[in-house]
């Protein structure tokens, strides 16, 4: 199942909040746009995250769509028991969640819904605000792999 949807290719996230104990996120390639109105996102977290239940303690975070030379945050925000925001550059959004220095784009949001999802929870976040870098080039992930990997031949070669 992994090596087949590993073909869909997504872009990498990086979800923060501003928890009790200083800003806190994880790296996460599962978000999509699910409406919009109302404008919600969601993304699927999986349930042994252990930061995830700090985020939905804070109820306001915020997903930071990573840009393609952000390869070393995206391993960075995936390691345990490290400081994740050790050396990261930040500014608070409006609503107090990390926007992350040089994103592609930011979306800042509230927790409307949780829903198990197998080994993933899935949440919904209300969009309370939002902004982008059009200058900046997404960070892809697809089989297995930063970037997109041409899956067939070039039929001009």
């Amino acid at each position: 199942m992994r090596d087949v949807l590993g073909h869909f290719a997504s872009g990498v996230t990086v979800v923060t909040a501003m928890g009790t104990d200083g800003p806190v996120g994880f790296t996460c390639q599962s978000f999509s746009s699910l409406s919009l109105d109302p404008p919600l996102v969601t993304f699927a977290p999986s349930r042994t995250s252990t930061t995830w239940p700090r985020l939905r303690e804070a109820g306001r975070f915020c997903v930071n769509v990573l840009s393609e030379d952000q390869r070393a945050l995206s391993g960075q925000f995936a390691r345990t028991g490290t400081d994740k925001f050790a050396g990261v550059d930040w500014a608070p959004s409006a609503h107090g969640s990390p926007v992350l220095d040089g994103v592609v784009a930011w979306i800042d949001g509230e927790l409307w819904a949780e829903y198990e999802g197998g080994d993933h929870t899935i949440v919904v976040a209300r969009v309370l605000d939002l902004g982008a870098d059009a200058s900046r080039t997404p960070l892809l992930f697809h089989r297995g792999g930063y970037g997109v990997r041409a899956a067939l031949p070039d039929p001009g070669a």
